[in-house]
């Protein structure tokens, strides 16, 4: 059973988040708060699986608790879920290495989607619109196609020059397999070229600048 924790403090809000993880199998909402640091200090007596958690909230930062979190409880995944997907996201937050987020005035489908993804090692962001979409070759990091742990991997190298051979010779795969992964990573990402690709993963922390 994946262990979550919840942090929202708009109690109507916070329901209907709990009511919808309730529908997926193999999750249990652990706890849910209304402030920061009663979710934080939960979260460290009994590290969770996934932490769910707004980004305005009354006591603290979600910027700050997030890095609490991640100074504290390296294993646990974050998903943020926000009503402020405005330009600091993703150039900001992503950079504190969180798994995703999602705006809450995406339908309920993408929370779903967004937290079976995560748990499966993955990453997964959706908003209204990407504050660095610019133009078609734009890469789409706010985009409801996640990427797997492995499509991660491949990304990674990927955008730090190496070529299938040796991405296929480090992973133990095949260089077919390898091609596969990266023709699908980049088609779910709307990127076409490697400059687009790594950019992506700039912005999604994937890689350092």
């Amino acid at each position: 059973m994946e262990r979550v924790v919840l942090i929202e403090d708009e109690t109507l809000f916070r329901q209907l988040i709990r009511l919808t993880l309730g529908k997926i199998k193999d999750v249990e909402v652990v706890g849910e708060f209304g402030t920061a640091r009663e979710g934080l200090e939960y979260c460290r007596q009994t590290p969770p699986d996934l932490l769910v958690t707004d980004l305005v909230l009354p006591d603290l930062e979600g910027g700050e608790l997030i890095r609490a979190v991640r100074e504290s409880l390296p294993e646990t995944k974050v998903l943020l879920v926000t009503a402020h997907s405005g330009g600091r996201l993703p150039s900001e937050l992503l950079a504190l290495k969180i798994e995703g987020y999602v705006d809450k005035a995406s339908p309920v489908e993408f929370l779903l989607h967004a937290v079976r993804t995560v748990l499966e090692g993955g990453m997964f962001f959706a908003s209204r619109r990407s504050p660095h979409a610019k133009d078609a070759e734009e890469p789409r990091v706010a985009s409801a196609m996640p990427l797997t742990a492995r499509e991660q991997e491949v990304a990674r190298m990927v955008a730090a020059g190496k070529p299938s051979k040796e991405i296929a010779r480090e992973l133990g795969l095949s260089v077919r397999t390898v091609e596969k992964h990266r023709a699908n990573l980049m088609a779910k990402i709307g990127v076409r070229e490697v400059a687009s690709l790594t950019r992506w993963c700039l912005q999604a922390g994937l890689i350092r600048g």
